[in-house]
Parts: C-alpha cells; sequence; structure tokens
C-alpha cells in the first residue's frame, strides 16, 4: 500500500521470504516486458498493410512500442533495486519502492496513445478486405479509456486511483492482459491470411 510507512516498506524488502521472491519475480518481469517486443514489431508490420496514404500510424507505433516495455523495465528496475540492499535506510527503500510503483502505475501514456493510435488506423484501413476487422478498434478504445484512471495514481494514496486500488491495479493490469492476448490471437489470424492470399498469388 502507499500508506505504508518507511519502517514498513523496509520490513517487507527485509523478510527473508520475500526478499527472494521479489527478485525473481523481478528477473521474470525484465523478460516479460522484453518478449512484448515481437509482438509490438509484427503489430508495426500488419499496419503498413493497411490502406493509408501515409506511413504516420507505422511509425507512431513503433514509437510507443519502444516506449512501453522501456517504461516496465525502469520500474522492475526500480523494484529490483530496492531489493539488492535490504539492510540500507528505510528512506531509499521507501524512495525505490515509491520510484517503482508510481513509473509502473502512471507512466499508461505511451500504452493509451498506441491503443488510440491503433483504433485510428483500423478505422482509416479503407481496402476491401481489411487486415483487422472493426470491432479490434473498438476494442482498442475501451482498453485506451480503462487504462486513463491510472495516470492520476501519482496523486492519491488511497481509494480506486492509489496503485494498489481497483481501477488503477486490478482494472488496469486486467486490459493490459487482454489486450495482449487478444492483439496476439487476431494479429496470428492476420497473418495467417497474409500467408494464404499470398500463395494463392503465386
Amino acid at each position: 500500500s502507499p500508506a505504508l510507512s518507511a519502517e514498513e516498506v523496509a520490513a517487507f524488502y527485509r523478510d527473508p521470504e520475500n526478499l527472494p521472491r521479489i527478485r525473481y519475480s523481478m528477473i521474470l518481469f525484465n523478460w516479460f516486458a522484453g518478449g512484448l517486443v515481437p509482438l509490438l514489431a509484427l503489430l508495426v508490420l500488419q499496419i503498413r498493410r493497411m490502406a493509408h496514404r501515409t506511413p504516420i500510424f507505422s511509425y507512431a507505433i513503433l514509437a510507443c512500442a519502444a516506449g512501453g516495455p522501456t517504461i516496465f523495465l525502469m520500474a522492475n528496475l526500480f523494484w529490483l533495486l530496492a531489493a539488492f540492499r535490504p539492510e540500507r535506510d528505510p528512506q531509499l527503500t521507501l524512495l525505490f519502492n515509491d520510484l517503482a510503483w508510481v513509473t509502473f502505475s502512471t507512466q499508461v501514456g505511451f500504452l493509451i496513445a498506441q491503443s488510440v493510435i491503433l483504433a485510428l488506423a483500423i478505422y482509416l484501413d479503407r481496402q476491401a478486405r481489411p487486415v483487422f476487422r472493426r470491432w479490434v478498434a473498438h476494442f482498442n478504445l475501451v482498453v485506451a479509456a480503462l487504462l486513463i484512471p491510472s495516470a492520476f495514481a501519482g496523486a492519491a494514496m488511497t481509494g480506486p486511483i492509489a496503485w494498489d486500488g481497483l481501477l488503477t491495479f486490478w482494472v488496469r493490469n486486467v486490459a493490459v492482459g487482454l489486450w495482449i492476448i487478444v492483439m496476439a490471437v487476431v494479429l496470428g489470424q492476420a497473418i495467417a491470411r497474409q500467408r494464404t492470399e499470398d500463395e494463392a498469388a503465386t
């Protein structure tokens, strides 16, 4: 909880049961964030197949793809630093913990922009058979809306928008997880359809 004191946060990190869990989960989280890059790269390639008069959508998604995982990696780094020397001054442990949670919770701008840009790209794809169906655009706008409350987590210590609150933690993380699953499925379908069309053309 963001309402915990420095001594309580330091005690959490010094707990012999919690400490290895924090360290190894951050290592796993690091790999997970890196694993998002191929998914986002495939998304950029599919946007390039859309019928647009400008390549701005693919470049914009590419920028979001570079920013989003980087922010998650920074949060991961701060948690790992808090657990690296748990015997340090509790105020420093609290600082690293705050840096991690605020970074992880509030920096949703890239994710919101990514979903909105993707939705616009889908809406403006004027092909007879578009790369993605329009419901994918609607889905991305819903995800973007669900992420907005997280941007305000740095302004609340308790309640639904605090970093452990309903909107910022549960709704936001479920939305991100659902986005990854849905987009992985529709990307797979789009790639399979593209291969079938290329083979038929050959």
